[in-house]
């Protein structure tokens, strides 16, 4: 257990100097950034979570749509946080 905890300690380190890169990305990697993936779009509701609060009218569907996704992203986290912890 000690081993997988020092593994995700390690690669947790790496990535984070990963981030902390000096280098400007260039115009194609810009545009590439902003493209928003569902990956991304997430990690930046987590820093920011009022970028993901909508604002105004839904269109049809969309709000049953975006309450339903909501709920089975709760229970995947729900049940993800229950195997970490055991319980």
């Amino acid at each position: 257990m000690f081993t997988i905890s020092r593994c995700g300690a390690a690669l947790f380190f790496v990535a984070l100097v990963a981030g902390c890169s000096s280098s400007k990305p260039t115009p194609a990697e810009k545009a590439s950034m902003m493209e928003t993936t569902p990956a991304r779009a997430s990690d930046e509701c987590k820093a920011n979570r009022k970028k993901c609060l909508h604002e105004g009218s839904y269109d049809v569907g969309e709000r049953d749509y975006a309450e339903d996704e909501a709920k089975r992203l709760n229970l995947a986290e729900s049940q993800r946080l229950r195997r970490l912890f055991g319980k």
